[in-house]
């Protein structure tokens, strides 16, 4: 066992040789110990210093062993502490661990006892630690807002969202379907000084085009048919935070005016009504079209354009910065794992398959990919022919030949078909059957191709 280096232990006991011969054993693993005789004097110390683990006696005179311990874990509740008790019951201990003690020993216990009890806290301390600095490195992958990714564009990005975040003008956020433009939109809105206020999306590509207005601006009573009451429109319900109009592209040219309008005049006027309402709202937009082309068809107003790109950042594509999917896989199979409560990994050939890929769903299709997977993969390890053929038939770039001349190694298309059907088999196990089908090939062609390659190495 590694020593148990940098551990703070408090050996809390009212024997004096009790004390020190735990603290030379507690000093033989590496801990840094500490004695108390008293519950008093341990208390005033866990005041002072952090300790890592406490070894504390139950039947200490004065205060109860079990109150002590409620005071230690009220002073220090990350404190792994072990009891101590004594004439051969274990009543008391069995308390004690339902109050938050880790273990217990009963006296009089021999030094072995207490190493192998010494030896358990350490361990469990270390691997306390390292989970702690796993979900610290996890969170490190994260940049702005939640957002996962550290490729240099990403860092750029980053830049830009947190200038984004504390100005109260339009900001258009542009990039491809999947590549997390909500996401980048949210990341703005809670980060600056409208955190408190209300975020109301909209997808203007998913609203009925003889509803966008009555939906955006609301309507008075009597508007049109059905209009039985009025009705705030998500213009108002944003007010003092920020709507975000997702594929503002989408918008009908009519309503682009009205949109120009409530943005210059930081008012609306609700369907049926003659009264203007004012509004105090920021104003994201979020397209994966090209507006300018779209401004030169006559698709999309020019001044509106213009409102809207006051501020403007790009997301890249995921094939922009493939550095960036292992770490997404991670994420998502982290989370994964949590919903779960199965744990999968990744085989280095489907991870490679995965970075082969261009992902032109981005970060939206590796994520539902990633799920598809992990629910119909029965085994604990995902490999390539688990993956959608999309992906797993995608040919992995092979490395140099050594040849000098940089180009990849060309191999006979019969080696590939045979290097397939031994990666296929032995990826599944053995499973000859299922990799017939998962290769599209018959059983009787797999065993015939089979028994070709065994007569080729004779």
């Amino acid at each position: 066992m590694e020593p148990a280096n940098f551990l703070n232990l408090l050996i809390v006991d009212d024997e004096r040789s009790v004390r020190e011969a735990c603290r030379e054993v507690a000093h033989s693993l590496g801990f840094c110990a500490h004695v108390a005789d008293s519950a008093e004097q341990a208390h005033r110390m866990l005041d002072l210093q952090a300790f890592d683990a406490v070894l504390l006696d139950l039947r200490l005179p004065g205060a109860g062993g079990l109150d002590a311990l409620r005071r230690i874990k009220e002073r220090r509740p990350e404190a792994v502490v072990i009891v101590v008790t004594g004439y051969g019951t274990v009543q008391s201990a069995v308390q004690a661990m339902k109050n938050g003690a880790y273990d217990y020993v009963t006296k009089p216990f021999s030094v072995d006892e207490l190493k192998l009890l010494l030896e358990r806290v350490s361990s469990h301390l270390k691997l306390k630690s390292e989970n702690r600095l796993l979900r610290e490195k996890v969170k490190s992958k994260q940049g702005f807002g939640g957002i996962v990714g550290r490729a240099p564009e990403m860092e750029k990005l980053y830049r830009i969202i947190a200038k984004a975040a504390n100005s109260v003008h339009p900001v258009l956020i542009l990039g491809e379907s999947g590549t997390g433009k909500e996401m980048v939109a949210r990341s703005i809105h809670y980060s600056g000084p409208f955190r408190d206020k209300p975020f109301i999306p909209v997808d203007c590509g998913s609203l009925v085009p003889t509803l966008i207005e009555s939906e955006l601006f609301g309507y008075v009573k009597g508007a049109f048919t059905g209009a039985n009451q009025s009705k705030d429109g998500l213009m108002a319900m944003a007010e003092g935070g920020t709507i975000f109009l997702d594929e503002v592209g989408e918008l009908p040219v009519d309503l682009q005016a009205k949109m120009l309008r409530a943005i210059q005049e930081k008012e609306i006027r609700p369907v049926g009504s003659t009264r203007r309402v004012p509004i105090n709202v920021r104003i994201l937009a979020a397209t994966n079209r090209d507006l300018e082309q779209g401004v030169m068809q006559g698709s999309f107003r020019r001044d509106l354009y213009f409102r809207l790109n006051v501020l403007s950042l790009r997301i890249p594509a995921l094939r922009e910065r493939r550095q960036d999917i292992p770490l997404l896989i991670g994420h998502f199979m982290e989370r994964m794992t949590r919903s779960s409560g199965q744990e999968k990994i990744l085989s280095d050939d489907a991870l490679k398959a995965m970075l082969a890929y261009d992902w032109p769903g981005n970060v939206r299709e590796l994520e539902n990919c990633l799920e598809r997977t992990y629910a119909f993969t029965s085994g604990p390890t995902i490999h390539t022919m688990d993956l959608p053929r999309e992906i797993a038939n995608l040919p992995v770039p092979q490395s140099s030949n050594g040849n000098g001349n940089g180009h990849s190694k060309i191999v006979p298309i019969a080696e590939l078909e045979r290097q397939t059907i031994l990666r296929a088999i032995m990826e599944l196990n053995g499973d000859k059957l299922q990799a017939a089908r998962l290769l599209g090939i018959g059983k009787t062609t797999l065993y015939r191709k089979l028994k070709d390659y065994a007569a080729q190495e004779c």
